[in-house]
C-alpha cells in the first residue's frame, strides 16, 4: 500500500470515528477514580471505548448535537471540552478549586459549572469558552448548577445548604433562595420549566418546587441518602437514586407519590435518560457499573461495566 492510500484510510478511519460520534443514542460515563469516561453504545448495550479526562472527572454535560462533551475535572481545576469524534485534542478551561456539576443551557449559550471551594457557580460562553460571571452563592460547597428551560434561571444545590439558591442569568447574581431539606443534591425539571425537583440527602425527600412563585409546594418521600434526579421527557415521572439503599424510585407527578422502587447496583449517584425516555442510565459509584431500567416496565434489564468511581451520566 502506498503513502496517498494509507492517508485515504485514516482519513476515513477519522471521518467514521466523527460519524459514529454523532450517531445516537451514545451515553458517556464519567469515571472519577480511573480518569476516564467510558462511551456506552446505547443500542448494543456495552462500552465500545473509553476517553481520557483528566485525573479525577465528575460532572459531564454535552453539546445539543453531541460533538462536544463538558467535563469537570477536580484535580486540574480545570473543565475538559472533549471532541467525541477524536478528532481533536482535549480543551481545558481553567476553573476554581473542586469543580463538580457542569450543565449547558438549551440554547446553547451557556454552560454553568458549580465550584465547591469557592461557594460560586462559573458561567461560560459555550461558544468562545471565555468565562462570563463567578457567582457566589450562599449554600457552601455546591455541588449542582442546573439551568430552567428557558435559560432564565440556573438552581444551585450544594452540600451544605437547606436551600436552592437561585441565579438570575440575566443579572449574573443569585436573586434569592428556595427552602429545602438538609444537603440538596440533584435537580430537574419538568419539560415545561414550570415545575422543579430537588432531591435533599439528609431528609430522605425530594421537593416539588413551583418555579413562578419560587416555593416548595409538595415533599416526596424517598428512600436512603436520595440523591439523583432524571425527569421523563413526558413529565409524568420523575427518577430519584437513594445512595444507601441502592435502589432507584419513579414518582408518579400527577400525584407525588412514589409508582416503583428498582433495586441497582451499590451507591448509585447520578442519572440520565435516553431522548424518548424509554431506558434510565444510572451510574453505580461503588459497583463501578452502570445499571439499566427499562422505565416502562419500571425494571432493571442490564448492568454495564465501566471505570472505578462512575460519578453521572449524560446521553446523546
Amino acid at each position: 500500500m502506498n503513502n496517498s492510500s494509507k492517508r485515504m484510510l485514516a482519513a476515513f478511519a477519522v471521518a467514521g470515528l466523527a460519524q459514529a460520534a454523532m450517531a445516537a443514542p451514545f451515553a458517556y460515563v464519567p469515571n472519577e477514580k480511573s480518569g476516564t469516561v467510558s462511551v456506552i453504545d446505547v443500542a448494543g448495550g456495552a462500552v465500545v471505548r473509553d476517553i481520557a479526562a483528566g485525573k479525577r472527572p465528575r460532572g459531564i454535560a454535552m453539546d445539543a448535537d453531541g460533538r462536544r462533551l463538558y467535563v469537570t475535572d477536580a484535580a486540574s481545576s480545570a473543565l475538559l471540552v472533549i471532541d467525541t469524534g477524536g478528532t481533536a485534542s482535549a480543551r481545558q478551561v481553567p476553573l476554581g478549586r473542586s469543580p463538580e456539576g457542569v450543565s449547558a443551557s438549551a440554547d446553547g449559550r451557556y454552560l454553568a459549572v458549580a465550584v465547591e471551594e469557592g461557594n460560586t457557580v462559573t458561567l461560560i460562553d459555550a461558544h468562545t469558552l471565555q468565562q462570563v460571571a463567578d457567582i457566589k452563592v450562599r449554600g457552601k460547597n455546591p455541588e449542582h448548577a442546573v439551568f430552567s428551560p428557558d435559560g432564565r434561571w440556573l438552581l444551585v444545590s450544594a452540600e451544605d445548604a437547606e436551600q436552592v439558591d437561585v441565579i438570575d442569568v440575566a443579572q449574573r447574581r443569585q436573586a434569592g433562595s428556595i427552602a429545602v431539606g438538609l444537603r440538596p443534591r440533584g435537580i430537574g425539571f419538568s419539560p415545561d420549566g414550570a415545575t422543579a425537583y430537588v432531591a435533599c440527602e439528609l431528609v430522605n425527600t425530594v421537593y416539588v418546587i413551583d418555579l413562578a412563585t419560587q416555593k416548595a409546594i409538595a415533599r416526596v418521600p424517598a428512600g436512603k441518602n436520595a440523591n439523583g434526579i432524571a425527569v421523563h421527557p413526558n413529565g409524568r415521572q420523575v427518577f430519584v437514586s437513594n445512595g444507601t439503599d441502592g435502589t432507584v424510585m419513579a414518582i408518579d407527578t400527577a400525584t407525588n407519590t412514589v409508582s416503583a422502587t428498582i433495586g441497582v447496583g451499590k451507591r448509585p449517584w447520578n442519572m440520565a435518560l435516553t431522548p424518548d425516555g424509554g431506558k434510565l442510565y444510572v451510574a453505580n459509584g461503588r459497583s463501578n457499573s452502570v445499571s439499566v431500567i427499562d422505565t416502562a416496565s419500571a425494571t432493571r434489564v442490564a448492568d454495564i461495566t465501566v471505570g472505578e468511581l462512575p460519578w453521572g451520566v449524560a446521553i446523546r
